[in-house]
């Protein structure tokens, strides 16, 4: 496995490619679960004799200055041997942010409306962040297939937004959520629960099991289906709990179409997001 850090290094390597030789690339933030390794697994399926290609890179432009980018978990020796498990060719890991924003950061990419609900609405900036980097990123990699989590499903929309808006190479692929054998969806952040809070946090997945035996019976109003979420999820502060259009993400009061349900909440101070997609 090949480890680069710089932007140079990069392209380099990028120009050295064989010609017509599937690229397939997962972005992340490092502290690689079960869910990342599923994405690297699909991305080594799907570029066959072509390369794989990793990044981490905790980026800094997608938090907040009251979030937890201090204290997002981090394991770079740990995140490159699971990598190379999983047949990643190429590991991606600059430790300068100058390294993709040589310049500062004084050309963003957004993409408007789909960031104004959920996590759009309670951190203003994140997903103008998160397409910043990707589009960095893309253009240094030129991806035949970009992986990306539905746990993430919001930003997984936007990104296709941005990828069809801006004509970018290659295609976006989005993977099922991977949970927990008890339930609870996978991510980074659940380092940072103690026993306690860790133990509280099942109460989303059992929330949204739940809201689809309501949605399974009949149910098919916002109302109905998302009840008290406030009490089903105590003791956990919920930020959002909404059921919004699976495809454009805007609120929705009854599910004629596809719908999304999400969840943001915190437990023992850490957010935690999941979501189910309703089909009627």
């Amino acid at each position: 496995m090949l480890l680069l850090r710089t932007r140079e290094e990069l392209l380099a390597w990028r120009a050295g490619s064989p010609a017509g030789s599937p690229v397939a690339f997962v972005p992340t933030m490092g502290y690689l679960h079960e869910g990342h390794l599923a994405l690297l697994r699909h991305g080594r399926a799907l570029a066959g004799a072509g390369s794989l290609v990793l990044s981490i890179f905790v980026n800094p432009t997608q938090f907040g200055p009251k979030e937890d980018l201090a204290r997002y978990p981090r394991d770079e020796a740990g995140d490159l041997a699971k990598a190379e498990a999983c047949g990643v060719d190429v590991a991606f890991c600059p430790t300068d942010p100058a390294v993709l924003y040589p310049n500062g950061t004084h050309t963003w990419v957004e993409v408007e409306g789909l960031d104004r609900h959920l996590c759009g609405a309670t951190r203003p900036g994140h997903f103008r962040g998160v397409c910043t980097v990707v589009a960095k990123l893309w253009g240094l990699v030129r991806p035949d297939y970009a992986l990306f989590g539905e746990k993430d499903y919001q930003q997984l929309a936007i990104l296709r937004r941005m990828h069809a808006d801006l004509n970018l190479v290659g295609e976006v692929v989005g993977l099922p959520i991977v949970r927990e054998a008890d339930g609870l969806a996978m991510s980074s952040r659940n380092s940072n629960l103690d026993p306690r809070a860790r133990q509280d946090a099942l109460a989303i997945s059992r929330y949204l099991q739940e809201l689809r035996i309501r949605f399974t019976a009949g149910e098919r109003t916002a109302a109905g289906l998302l009840q008290d979420p406030a009490a089903a999820l105590a003791p956990g502060r919920v930020d959002y709990a909404s059921l919004v259009d699976a495809e454009d993400l805007q609120p929705a009061r009854v599910v004629t179409r596809p719908a999304l349900v999400a969840i943001a909440a915190f437990f023992g101070g850490v957010r935690l997001i999941d979501n189910c997609v309703l089909h009627p």
